[in-house]
């Protein structure tokens, strides 16, 4: 997900920008600019790679101005070169642009018939030369502005100067988000809250279609139709703190080791401890959980893994049926919504495309739509009916850790409210299952002394080619996670599957170069796992058994190695393992000398499809 920030300024705005952008650096992005206005005229600077060689840029060539944009960009058209870095600009209009223009070809046709001339391989740049096209024909920038971002099509968000014309900035949002900041004496445009953050806490939210004009401290927003529009102005809680490592290595390490406390926050936020039972503070929700026909999850990437984790749970505990599916296909095969459903969206930056575009198509079908989010004033968390916030804090690190488990903590409490409220779990039952619930920071922070044994271990692991990761039950979207933990940050090869499928087809692969890491609790399904374990070794499998004391014990002495997970029920299993995956996972990476905060290719948040 690429960052924007605007300022319509009363001082030289380049270093307070690249400060904000800094802020965005754990979006993923490949590339990085600034461009003000310089006694009228337009200026920029840019530079492919990280936000130290736009600074140092900037060292070597100051860009005074006082109205500037800034751009960090994760590259979808064309490579990530200083050609193709944002802002794209010619001698009368500069841009930033988030998201995908989906007709730029056809525009850019029409525009080159025209005589404009392209630079870059970008479907950004077309923006440019369509607003300069308008200018041309004589409009003013407010309405040459408006006129382009109508004949756009897609998920863009955009932010504009124009030469001569001083502390005026102009925004367009459409899929992708984007926030305007009012301040004192200036107003700001930015990606999100937490980029704006260091400057204001009154922001409102664009919506699609709307077009923000900024002159100095004065703004005028207006919708799709050209109407004015009031947005609300909210105060926001985003933090105008630098979040920094507090002594970790990584962003990772520190969102690993921060899970006990989070976990915490999400627990006493739907958990009454006193009890204990859930504690639901939304009738409207609870009248859902009970009543509800189906449950459609969707969700994209560690999100998904999590809400199918919380299929096995409300199947089980509340006999709510449940149907899950990628946010990227459900909306696509046209699926058949009950009357009477609900769907549950599940994103950490509430921003993910694809799960917004689902949101809405299950919306336009009469489903009750919940939000699973971390951003509470995200787009998927405004356009829902119910909220349901994780209390994860921010995320810095691209691979998702704590709001992972956040996510399983919270899907594990609306999964007892939902037995309880249709009538499937007994008070008795709730009170164990949140007891047990309520003893998972505990749990974390016993099993984190053991990490420098998963440190060994990881740097074992580093070393293949390919690895397998076996689960059954709800350990089945742990195997998953755990497969692509490995192959976000460390680039190994890694796959997750149903322990009982081995036999159908990846049994081929054992040798013993390939470990095998099995996660098996010590639950109902521990005797197969194991079963489909010794296959493995049968074969020569290098296994890394993760289990319980008890499991370690029954399952023999032949596997290659263990990690033992605290003794606890087997409800929250899930959430437990999910740590030895992280670990083994980052300790990895680092083995192989990756960038563990921003692994090549990844955003940490998916704003197109």
């Amino acid at each position: 997900m690429c960052g924007i920030v605007g300022i319509a300024g009363t001082q030289e705005v380049a270093p307070v920008i690249l400060e904000a952008l800094k802020r965005l650096e754990y979006r993923g992005y490949d590339s990085a600019g600034i461009a003000t206005l310089v006694d009228g005229r337009i200026e920029r600077r840019r530079s492919p790679g990280k936000l130290s060689r736009l600074d140092a840029v900037l060292r070597d060539e100051p860009l005074p101005g006082r109205t500037g944009i800034g751009h960090t960009r994760w590259a979808t058209h064309g490579a990530p070169t200083v050609i193709n870095a944002h802002p794209h600009a010619n001698a009368r209009v500069a841009i930033v642009h988030n998201g995908i223009i989906e007709n730029f070809r056809d525009l850019r046709s029409e525009l080159l018939a025209k005589g404009h001339k392209f630079e870059s391989e970008t479907d950004s740049e077309v923006a440019v030369h369509l607003i300069s096209d308008y200018l041309d024909q004589g409009l003013a920038p407010e309405d040459a502005a408006q006129e382009a971002v109508r004949r756009l099509t897609g998920a863009y968000s955009l932010a504009m100067i124009f030469r001569g014309e001083e502390s005026l900035l102009i925004g367009a949002r459409k899929g992708s988000p984007l926030a305007v900041g009012y301040g004192e004496h200036e107003a700001y445009l930015g990606s999100d809250a937490f980029a704006l953050a260091p400057f204001t806490n009154r922001v409102a939210y664009l919506e699609d279609g709307d077009v923000a004009i900024v002159r100095g401290n004065q703004v005028s927003i207006f919708d799709a139709k050209g109407r004015p529009a009031n947005r609300e102005v909210v105060i926001t809680n985003a933090s105008s703190a630098l979040v920094d490592k507090a002594g970790h290595r990584h962003f990772m390490a520190k969102e690993i080791h921060e899970q006990p406390e989070v976990i915490g926050h999400t627990l006493a936020h739907y958990l009454d401890a006193a009890g204990p039972n859930v504690a639901l503070d939304n009738d409207k929700l609870s009248k859902v959980l009970a009543s509800a026909t189906r449950l459609t999850i969707s969700a994209c990437g560690t999100a998904y893994y999590a809400g199918l984790v919380g299929k096995y749970w409300f199947e089980k505990l509340a006999r709510l049926p449940v149907e899950i599916d990628f946010a990227s296909e459900l909306r696509y095969r046209d699926p058949v919504y009950p009357e009477g459903g609900a769907a549950l969206f599940i994103s950490q930056s509430g921003e993910t495309a694809d799960t917004l575009a689902a949101l809405r198509d299950a919306k336009a079908n009469g489903q009750t739509t919940l939000a699973l989010v971390n951003v509470v004033e995200s787009s998927i968390a405004r356009e829902a009916d119910i909220v349901l916030p994780i209390f994860a804090g921010p995320e810095i690190g691209v691979a998702s850790t704590k709001a992972f488990t956040c996510q399983l903590a919270a899907l594990a409490a609306l999964a007892i409210a939902a037995g309880r409220g249709r009538g499937k779990l007994s008070a008795e039952d709730e009170k164990r299952l949140c007891t047990a619930l309520l003893e998972i920071p505990r749990h974390i922070v016993e099993f984190l002394k053991s990490e420098a044994k998963i440190e060994a271990l990881g740097q074992e692991v580093a070393k293949a080619r390919d690895v397998l990761y076996l689960g059954r039950g709800p350990s089945f979207p742990l195997a998953l996670e755990g497969a692509l933990k490995l192959k976000e940050i460390s680039y190994v090869h890694a796959e997750g599957y149903a322990a009982g499928e081995m036999k159908h087809g990846p049994i081929a692969l054992i040798d013993e170069n390939v470990p095998v890491i099995v996660m098996a609790p010590h639950d109902g399904f521990f005797e197969k796992t194991v079963s489909n374990m010794q296959e493995v070794m049968a074969r020569g499998g290098k296994v890394l058994l993760i289990s319980e004391r008890a499991g370690l014990d029954r399952a023999g002495t032949d596997a290659w190695a263990k990690i033992e997970v605290p003794d606890a029920d087997a409800f929250i299993a899930p959430i437990l393992y999910a740590i030895p995956a992280q670990l083994l996972a980052y300790y990895a990476a680092i083995a192989k000398g990756s960038d563990v905060d921003q692994p090549r290719n990844l955003a940490k948040s998916v704003t197109v499809e």
